[in-house]
C-alpha cells in the first residue's frame, strides 16, 4: 500500500468512525435508547452496515462526552442526558451564545445578517400556522448561522454540540404555539441588535434567551422528561 493509500484507508476509517458517533449519538439525544440500555455492538453494526471497530470506537468517543458508560466484561450502556445535564446545558450556552452574540456584531457578513432576516420573516410565518417541524428546523437555522457569524471554530464547535444535546427537549418546547412564537419574537430582537451593531444589547438578549427558554421548558413540566 503507498502513502495515498494509507491516507485514504485512514480518512475512511475515521469518515466510518464519525458516521457511526453521530448516528448513535443522535438515536441516544432522540430518544431511541433509553437510560441503562446496553448497546451491543454486533447489532449496531448489522443496522449500520459496519463491521464491530467503527462501532466500538464511536462508543468510546461517547463515552468520553458522557452518554455512554463502558463497563469491562459487561458491555457498553446508555446514561444520556440527565435533568441536571440539561440545566447546566441552558446555563453554559446562555454565556456562550451571549459572546457569540456579541462577537457577531463585530464579524456578521451580509449574507449571514440576510439569512437571520429571512429566517425570523419564515418563522413567523409557520408560527402562525404552528408547522411545527418546520419551526424546530429554523430555530436551529438561526442558531447554526448565529454561531458561525461569531467567526470562531472552537466557539462554534462547542454550540452546535451543546445545541445537539437538548434537541428532544427543543422540539417538545417548540411545538407550544406561545413559546414559538415568543422564541422567534426574541430571535428578531437579538437579530436586530447585531444589525445595529449594539454588542452589549444583543449580548444581553442572547443570554437572556436562553434563560426563557429553559424556564419554560420548567413551567410546562418538559423537564420531568429527563428525571
Amino acid at each position: 500500500m503507498n502513502d495515498f493509500d494509507m491516507r485514504k484507508d485512514v480518512s475512511d476509517r475515521y469518515s466510518l468512525r464519525g458516521m457511526v458517533f453521530h448516528r448513535i449519538r443522535n438515536d441516544i439525544l432522540n430518544g431511541k435508547y433509553a437510560e441503562n440500555v446496553e448497546l451491543k455492538e454486533v447489532a449496531i453494526g448489522e443496522e449500520l452496515g459496519v463491521s464491530r471497530t467503527p462501532v466500538r470506537e464511536a462508543l468510546r468517543q461517547l463515552e468520553l462526552e458522557g452518554l455512554v458508560k463502558i463497563i469491562p466484561n459487561r458491555g457498553a450502556f446508555v446514561t444520556g442526558i440527565q435533568a441536571k445535564d440539561v440545566h447546566d446545558i441552558y446555563m453554559i450556552r446562555s454565556r456562550l451564545e451571549a459572546l457569540c452574540a456579541r462577537w457577531a456584531c463585530e464579524n456578521i457578513t451580509k449574507e449571514q445578517m440576510e439569512l437571520l432576516e429571512e429566517n425570523v420573516y419564515l418563522a413567523e410565518f409557520h408560527a402562525r400556522k404552528n408547522n411545527v417541524e418546520q419551526i424546530v428546523e429554523l430555530d436551529s437555522q438561526f442558531h447554526h448561522t448565529l454561531y458561525a457569524a461569531g467567526n470562531s471554530k472552537m466557539l462554534e464547535h462547542l454550540l452546535n454540540d451543546y445545541h445537539q444535546y437538548v434537541l428532544r427537549i427543543r422540539k417538545l418546547t417548540l411545538s407550544t404555539k406561545e413559546r414559538a412564537a415568543a422564541s422567534n419574537e426574541e430571535h428578531r430582537c437579538i437579530m436586530e441588535a447585531i444589525r445595529d451593531k449594539n454588542a452589549d444589547l444583543a449580548e444581553e438578549l442572547a443570554g437572556r434567551h436562553m434563560r426563557n427558554a429553559y424556564d419554560n421548558m420548567v413551567k410546562n413540566g418538559l423537564y420531568d422528561l429527563y428525571k
